[in-house]
């Protein structure tokens, strides 16, 4: 089972972290009061104003010397035609086998430089399996962290941050 300190309490915590955001960057510029007559959003899609379209999915960061990834739930935009194509298999059992889409990275994660519009792919996944999030292979921190892989230690930093709001 995985395990790791955190830095900031000092604790041994089990089992592998993951964090996510609930709606793409977008959808919290809307004032709350004229999102329900611009935003559909819900678990997997989100709409505004019949003319951005986003998809949420998951982007994986490998841990150097465990099975599991550390994995972020994020958002990524398409394009119309894309975001079609994507809701036309989406709900189907076998899907693995059409795509991936392009995108934009539509977050901004704390402890690196910009993400918000990093280039990304979106791969179905079969089974009901939350899509995958590829990250073009850039030298951004978050791209090559997806490449290469994190250390336990950067879990624990990244956890210290999105739970006791400290690096």
């Amino acid at each position: 089972m995985f395990r790791f300190k955190c830095t900031a309490c000092d604790e041994w915590h089990d089992g592998m972290p993951g964090f996510g955001v609930d709606a793409p960057l977008f959808f919290h510029a809307i004032s709350s009061e004229e999102r329900a007559g611009r935003c559909v959003l819900d678990s997997n899609t989100c709409v505004i104003d019949a003319e951005y379209f986003f998809v949420r999915g998951c982007l994986e960061i490998p841990v150097r010397g465990e099975k599991e990834p550390f994995i972020r739930g994020n958002w990524v935009s398409l394009s119309k035609q894309r975001f079609d194509e994507f809701m036309s298999c989406f709900h189907l059992p076998k899907r693995a086998h059409v795509g991936p889409f392009f995108g934009w990275l539509s977050a901004e994660l704390p402890l690196y430089p910009s993400t918000e519009n990093l280039k990304t792919r979106v791969h179905l996944r079969d089974d009901d399996v939350r899509p995958y999030v590829e990250l073009e292979p850039t030298d951004h921190p978050l791209a090559v962290e997806q490449r290469n892989g994190i250390t336990v230690d950067r879990v624990a930093e990244i956890y210290a941050h999105y739970v006791h709001g400290k690096v």
